[in-house]
């Protein structure tokens, strides 16, 4: 039985995450316990919001150290569209600082002619890392669910695992180092295509 924490600090549509991950074939478990954190063999991080009730819900719950112990652990860990950019050091959405387990900054989109934000809707990836177990059994440019108006630049490029185009603007979709995976599109919302990710995803914590 495949255990994957699922992290709830009051700021994510955490049941459709888990019924995708259940579709997935693994057994989700909603927790805010640095205990359970702690035992599962793999953690995703999802989030639906802003980034400073992210962060201070975070700290409330006295779980920041939990999701840097789940990264350094080696297991696998996926972060979901907040759940990415809460990762990075800091956010022009806000003044709190971010996890920092990521350098680099969250952005907002530059506005220009005819460019809805949020960025909204089915929108097709571009695959920078190309053979990431992530991206197994997927096609070149797989349509994927976005919701977002910030997107997330790392410092370091190497990183950036897919990216997409949202008017003149190729940003990160998202990133992966070595056990660490996040992405900014909502994989739960993202019909055959997403669950194939969540069903590698959970593939890669049952090995």
């Amino acid at each position: 039985m495949t255990i994957i924490a699922v992290i709830d600090y009051d700021m994510g549509n955490l049941h459709s995450a888990c019924k995708g991950l259940e579709k997935a074939g693994a057994t989700p478990k909603i927790t805010d316990s640095p205990m359970e954190i702690a035992k599962a063999d793999g953690v995703v991080l999802p989030g639906v919001g802003s980034f400073d009730p992210a962060m201070q819900h975070l700290k409330e719950r006295d779980l920041v150290e939990s999701i840097k112990l789940a990264v350094k652990s080696g297991k696998p860990f996926l972060g979901i569209c907040l759940g990415l950019q809460i990762l990075f050091e800091a956010s022009e959405e806000g003044k709190e600082e971010g996890l920092g387990i990521i350098q680099g900054k969250v952005k907002r989109f530059q506005s220009e002619p005819n460019l809805t934000i949020p960025h909204m809707g089915w929108n097709a990836l571009n695959f920078i890392q190309n053979n990431h177990p992530l991206w197994k059994n997927l096609p070149a440019s797989p349509y994927l669910y976005f919701v977002h108006s910030y997107y997330v630049a790392p410092i370091d490029s190497n990183i950036i695992s897919a990216q997409v185009t949202h008017g003149s603007q190729k940003v990160t979709a998202a990133i992966a180092q070595n056990n660490l995976m996040a992405v900014q599109f909502h994989p739960e919302k993202s019909s055959d295509y997403g669950l194939q990710i969540l069903t590698n995803f959970v593939e890669l914590v049952s090995t």
